[in-house]
């Protein structure tokens, strides 16, 4: 059973999402509310496994939030996905770096958004599709001046087909078109990502991508 915090300031968001998520026995919400300063003294009081986070709310807005809930409790414990209309890269990545695990469009299917869910509290990232191209247009629009040498080592310890399809990973690539191209099962494409993941210290996709590209493996 994963326990579940909704944070939107806006009523018919945060029922909507509800009704979403009832589709599926697996997940409670537990509670939602309105204000990101509200997160932080809820979490004390009450265990929840993921925090689905509005970014535009009173009081902080969501990378605060998001940041301060990292301050107290890992991702091993709370898992949190951005829930926004929002996907510029400059708000992905400021969501990213304050500890998020995922951001998806509030525009997601009921599947779309139970799946994101389910990759997530597995130890995974999800991102959405637009998310992903301001993610993959920041870092290639501005490279890292110099290689890092140390995160290069990590990815020596790769197998060919695993460092294949995490370069495409860092294309853009879903897992589904990732399969396509390799001749694969999408299942299949996910293990060897997850198992890259593990073997560079990657905590989910998103962060993945930054690590291949400060890397410089995106340039080879």
């Amino acid at each position: 059973m994963t326990r579940i915090l909704i944070v939107d300031d806006q009523d018919d968001i945060r029922a909507g999402i509800r009704a979403m998520l009832s589709l599926d026995p697996a997940l409670v919400v537990v509670a939602d509310l309105s204000d990101g300063l509200q997160v932080v003294p809820f979490l004390r009081e009450h265990p929840i496994d993921l925090v689905l986070m509005d970014i535009r709310m009173p009081g902080i807005d969501g990378v605060e939030a998001t940041r301060r809930i990292r301050a107290e409790h890992p991702a091993a414990n709370v898992r949190i996905i951005v829930l926004t209309t929002f996907d510029q890269d400059e708000i992905v990545l400021a969501a990213l770096r304050a500890g998020a695990n995922g951001f998806l469009s509030k525009t997601v299917s009921p599947a779309e958004l139970i799946t994101g869910i389910t990759e997530v509290i597995g130890g995974g990232g999800t991102l959405s599709a637009n998310a992903t191209a301001a993610l993959i247009g920041h870092m290639t629009g501005n490279p890292p001046p110099t290689v890092d040498r140390e995160l290069l080592r990590r990815f020596d310890i790769l197998t060919p087909r695993e460092r294949e399809m995490i370069i495409l990973v860092a294309r853009g690539l879903s897992n589904e078109e990732i399969a396509g191209q390799m001749f694969v099962s999408p299942l299949t494409v996910k293990t060897h990502v997850v198992r890259a993941m593990t073997k560079v210290g990657a905590r989910d996709r998103a962060q993945l991508v930054s690590y291949i590209f400060r890397a410089g493996l995106c340039s080879r």
